[in-house]
């Protein structure tokens, strides 16, 4: 699921209207809109405190939002080879797509 249909569910199911959630973001209703559209991409200050504020997991945020979470990310610089044979070993095991 992308990040806007994953912000718009937990909006939904807090009973929370764009217009009040704007600010308590820090951004303006009409670039909620937008995210929710999936009209433009968030920025990893704004997933954190999205996942912050609905108590959602911030690494799902960040893949949801088509990013890498910052610590994977320096998982992966640090030990790239290792990341990409556990990865390929791990998915190709299962048949390669794990949905």
């Amino acid at each position: 699921m992308e990040f806007g249909q994953i912000l718009r569910d937990l909006r939904a199911r807090a009973g929370i209207g764009i217009k009040r959630l704007a600010p308590d973001l820090g951004v303006t209703y009409s670039y909620l809109s937008k995210l929710e559209t999936s009209g433009v991409r968030p920025s990893e200050e704004l997933i954190g405190r999205v996942a912050t504020y609905f108590g959602y997991d911030r690494d799902r945020l960040f893949l949801s939002a088509g990013r890498v979470p910052p610590e994977l990310l320096e998982i992966l610089r640090q030990h790239p080879d290792d990341a990409i044979q556990l990865l390929k070993e791990r998915f190709r095991r299962h048949g390669g797509s794990r949905r």
